[in-house]
């Protein structure tokens, strides 16, 4: 599942430009991101080295960086919680480029 704090209409449009079928749960609070640690970044992890040269890819790529009219130092990251309940996987994000691999998540969720 995807989220997010954004609010109803700003997901909608995010369903449509991506097409993604997971559910997502909107935290306007942001008692979940509090919960795993994903508080506000600082202005420099935001917009830091890392964080250009992800956008000079996507523009080598052909793709433009979008206008986001969102909170942009609030931190992300990803959790894997198996059916049982138990955190597989945590990782918070020190900035809009910090993201684990796939392999990463698909490791940790072959672990017993």
């Amino acid at each position: 599942m995807v989220v997010t704090f954004e609010a109803a209409p700003f997901v909608r449009a995010y369903i449509a430009e991506t097409m993604v079928t997971w559910l997502i749960l909107i935290d306007p609070d942001r008692t979940l991101y509090r919960g795993y640690d994903m508080h506000r970044g600082r202005l420099r992890d935001i917009w830091g080295v890392r964080t250009w040269l992800a956008y000079m890819k996507e523009l080598a790529r052909g793709r433009l960086p979008k206008y986001s009219g969102a909170d942009t130092r609030q931190l992300g990251g990803d959790v894997l919680i198996d059916p049982a309940g138990i955190v597989r996987f945590h990782h918070v994000g020190t900035g809009p480029a910090d993201r684990p691999s796939v392999a990463a998540i698909l490791e940790a969720r072959r672990q017993p």
